[in-house]
């Protein structure tokens, strides 16, 4: 790591230093306000909204890799980079399920995008409290990079059985065990009310759908975390990357929701190119705990990662797009194609 770099208590190499952690979590905080601000009113995104805050969001985090390869040098900012785009990718599945959630609970057009911030928000405190433990695990384990490796050919494994047997694409509410919790709970009316999760009727206090809905997506952020952080903890060890490389990716998935929603449906083998980026992942981070017991185990170099990586996702999107040529695109007919 470069002769800038700040070393915690446990010497974990990171570029954080207090301050910045300090205000890339106040910018973090500030954008979901933004968000929140922009999403207050519910209304149906049109597509030129959604183009615009999506180039936001991307120009924002590869303004910031420029940063951080011009500050801390070339290893850091591929590191960076390959991070980033480990998260976008992971991220995009993400948005395939929150198309499932939404269409079987129904959700009205109008209230999509404030399911989604719901989603993102707990989305990014969940991030934060894994990397926090992958960190410590880190300091802590010995075979830590080991039991992550686990992790990821675990989850490559499942995500290829999944897709294999068609089992992604199937949403069953009744089955769903968050809702049958809150049902328990407390009773669920019929119609939603806006974006509001609680009404009275009858003299007593009942959830809505849309409380439903978005407790659903929160447990579904909880899945995308265990594989997530791993993931990004085998390509940098270091903590601040790991955050910031997870939060880039969160902040822009409600616009990019609606400029991918109609395409989502034609990316069929994008989780067969996930499990193959994930295995990978978990084989480098594999060799690399072997590597520091038998220094003559060779490593996988991030620049190499970072070109499996983006060969990877080129196949899977060609493959994909000329699969599904003859498919028109969009609706929930076509979701539910998708294999």
């Amino acid at each position: 790591m470069t002769e800038l770099s700040y070393l915690s208590a446990a010497e974990l190499s990171t570029v954080g230093t207090p301050t910045m952690w300090a205000v890339t979590i106040a910018g973090v905080l500030a954008l979901l306000v933004l968000d929140f601000l922009v999403t207050r009113k519910p209304h149906e995104v049109s597509i030129k909204e959604a183009l615009g805050w999506s180039a936001f969001y991307i120009a924002l985090p590869l303004a910031f890799g420029v940063w951080v390869w011009s500050r801390y040098g070339s290893e850091l900012g591929v590191q960076y980079l390959t991070g980033y785009l480990v998260e976008k990718s992971l991220s995009v599945d993400n948005l395939f399920v929150f198309m499932l959630l939404l269409a079987a609970f129904a959700v009205p057009a109008v209230l999509a995008q404030r399911v989604l911030l719901y989603g993102i928000a707990g989305a990014l405190v969940l991030r934060a409290v894994f990397i926090a433990l992958g960190a410590a695990a880190l300091e802590t384990l010995d075979f830590a990079f080991l039991l992550f490796a686990v992790i990821l050919i675990a989850t490559a494994v499942k995500l290829l059985r999944d897709a294999l047997s068609g089992h992604q694409q199937e949403v069953d509410i009744s089955r769903m065990r968050s809702v049958k919790l809150l049902r328990r709970v407390m009773p669920v009316v019929d119609d939603y009310h806006g974006p509001r999760m609680t009404v009275r009727e009858r003299g007593r206090r009942a959830l809505t759908p849309f409380a439903l809905v978005v407790v659903a997506v929160l447990a579904t952020d909880v899945v995308f975390a265990v594989d997530s952080v791993p993931a990004v903890y085998g390509i940098t060890e270091d903590p601040y990357l790991v955050f910031a490389t997870n939060a880039f990716a969160l902040l822009g998935l409600r616009a990019l929701y609606f400029v991918l929603h109609a395409a989502l449906s034609r990316l069929v083998h994008l989780s067969y190119g996930l499990a193959a980026i994930l295995a990978f992942i978990g084989v480098k981070l594999g060799l690399h705990w072997a590597h520091g017991i038998w220094p003559g185990v060779p490593q996988i170099p991030t620049l190499a990662s970072l070109g499996v990586i983006i060969g990877v996702l080129v196949i899977v999107t060609l493959t994909s797009l000329r699969a599904t040529r003859d498919r028109e695109p969009g609706g929930v007919g076509a979701v539910a194609e998708r294999h």
